[in-house]
């Protein structure tokens, strides 16, 4: 888990992602749209791809890809991401890791 550790730890945003993957592209248009700026991976483009998905695999995702950290925290995918948005809390999580500011 130490790659996507130190992924993580370089933005306030990261997600893990397929470039073909439809629900991730719902995820990140979701979090664009509040102004951040979050570091994507596409897990499906990168060199090293496969061994970053066994280490989301690793920390109990399935499946391993929308991968969503905020400040550092694994946040989960889309199911958690949208269930978030619908409470009114994925701003306020959003403006705590200094990911966007209002």
């Amino acid at each position: 888990m130490a790659k996507v550790m130190s992924l993580v730890a370089q933005s306030p945003v990261a997600i893990f992602s397929k470039s073909n993957c439809c629900i991730c592209y719902t995820i990140k248009t979701l979090i664009y749209g509040f102004g951040a700026n979050p570091a994507i991976y596409e897990l499906d483009e990168l060199p090293n791809g496969q061994e970053l998905e066994r280490e989301l695999l690793a920390l109990g995702r399935r499946p391993s890809v929308p991968a969503v950290f905020i400040g550092r925290e694994f946040v989960g995918g889309s199911n958690e991401i949208m269930s978030l948005h619908l409470k009114g809390e994925l701003v306020k999580k959003l403006m705590k890791a200094k990911a966007i500011f209002m």
